[in-house]
């Protein structure tokens, strides 16, 4: 959240004048995403930020009719019934959509990275109305290069290490990781066991090499951030949100992410070669403590006075 703020600033917003924060977690539990959202509408903020993913944007929108709400992240907002039309959204919600499609351009790097290999593991929530969507993706491209894929479905952070050892037996060589909120909470721990069981893999943003995975593609996080702290400036202007068109993630963030993908790239190779699980002489997977718990808290913005910015029910990250 760090890049809204930052957007935010730079749109004239000052904190402890014109801008108030408040935070909430959903602490990867995302039955509370109801009650979170209905929490934070009593106080009748003027712009309600849903965080990443759809659940969240959905769990905002069952929340109120009235209050404008900016999505961040999801993947069909039209399908998953947030939004009546891309180009025209009606209602009172609109923001930033994902891209489902680039699961197949994650399959192609992998198996550019690991090739001969012909049993891919794809980590994901079935639960997430986004992962289902890419699955479909990854699924067609699997098809025409004749790759098997084992899918893992994990709905809890405790089925990981056993999705990813049961992988393994099952002779899959590489992985894929379709994100949502639970597991991009878990980022950390899934680089390491990947490590651990020596499975090559493309992650879907760059958060994950900055953790220490081998490469990561995918939509710049931080600049749909910033995107959406634009769509809150208008809002706070006096547009309505069922006249901004929905806007596409930036087509893969290959430029920054694949150069922060390589910045990692040596020393995982190293960890997966020789099993370990140690970085230059920390933990694996370490990293700033105060990204790391930054990245964990849920935010809500309020405007002091007679506006109020506030983002609820976004699951711990």
């Amino acid at each position: 959240m760090t890049a809204l703020k930052e957007r935010l600033h730079e749109l004239g917003y000052r904190e402890g004048k014109t801008m108030a924060f408040e935070y909430r977690s959903a602490d990867r539990r995302p039955e509370r995403l109801p009650q979170l959202a209905r929490e934070i509408i009593r106080d009748r903020p003027d712009v309600l930020v849903a965080g990443f993913g759809t659940l969240t944007a959905q769990a905002a929108k069952a929340a109120t009719t009235t209050i404008p709400i900016v999505f961040t992240t999801v993947g069909d907002p039209v399908g998953s019934g947030l939004v009546a039309s891309l180009g025209r959204p009606g209602g009172n919600v609109t923001g930033l959509s994902g891209l489902p499609e680039i699961g197949g351009k994650h399959l192609q790097l992998l198996q550019e990275l690991s090739p001969g290999k012909q049993v891919v593991a794809v980590l994901m929530n079935p639960e997430t109305p986004f992962t289902r969507l890419a699955l479909k993706q990854i699924e067609i491209a699997a098809q025409a290069n004749r790759t098997r894929l084992e899918i893992l479905e994990t709905r809890t952070a405790d089925q990981v290490p056993r999705a990813l050892q049961e992988a393994v037996t099952a002779g899959a060589g590489s992985l894929l990781v379709l994100v949502d909120p639970l597991l991009f909470s878990l980022r950390r721990e899934i680089v390491d066991l990947s490590a651990k069981f020596r499975l090559p893999a493309v992650y879907p943003s760059s958060e994950w090499a900055e953790a220490g995975g081998l490469m990561s593609y995918g939509a710049d996080r931080r600049q749909m951030y910033r995107r959406a702290a634009e769509y809150v400036d208008k809002i706070l202007k006096g547009a309505k949100p069922g006249d901004l068109p929905v806007e596409p993630a930036a087509g893969g963030s290959g430029d920054r992410s694949m150069r922060t993908a390589v910045a990692s790239r040596q020393s995982s190779a190293a960890r997966l070669a020789s099993g370990g699980c140690r970085k230059e002489g920390s933990p694996c997977g370490g990293g700033s403590p105060a990204i790391h718990s930054r990245t964990r808290r849920m935010m809500s913005y309020s405007i002091v006075g007679d506006r109020t910015i506030a983002e609820g029910g976004r699951l711990n990250q």
